[in-house]
């Protein structure tokens, strides 16, 4: 519905931690016009230069905390709100490359009072500084 707006790519960067550079992350809406707790997000799927990420590589962060795709699975109390930017975080020894990659994101979710998941997908072209 909402598909061209979900990956923020201004806030793609790397993320660095103890020195060390971890992963990459980036900023995305929920591609349904109301919230969702955790637990009705079904799956994210993230690839990055036409290389998809194994799903345990990723971690979601909102209000609520940071979870494994998982984690999400039973998290019933955490909420991901419409207009809300979540972080998705990419676990990768280091990082992306200086320049441009092209992301691309997958969001399903279930809808109660929809017979199929609800699917949004967005691709952009990031810069990592």
């Amino acid at each position: 519905m909402f598909d061209r707006y979900l990956i923020c790519e201004e806030t793609a960067r790397n993320v660095t931690e103890g020195g060390k550079t971890t992963g990459f992350q980036f900023g995305a809406r929920i591609a349904y016009y109301r919230g969702l707790g955790l637990s009705m997000v079904e799956g994210i799927g993230v690839s990055v230069d036409g290389e998809a990420v194994p799903s345990e590589n990723i971690r979601f962060t909102v209000t609520g905390g940071t979870f494994t795709l998982a984690q999400m699975e039973t998290e019933y109390e955490a909420r991901w709100e419409f207009g809300e930017v979540a972080t998705v975080t990419v676990l990768k020894p280091g990082g992306l490359a200086a320049g441009e990659h092209k992301i691309e994101l997958t969001e399903q979710m279930r809808i109660a009072y929809l017979p199929f998941p609800l699917t949004g997908r967005d691709t952009k072209v990031v810069r990592i500084g």
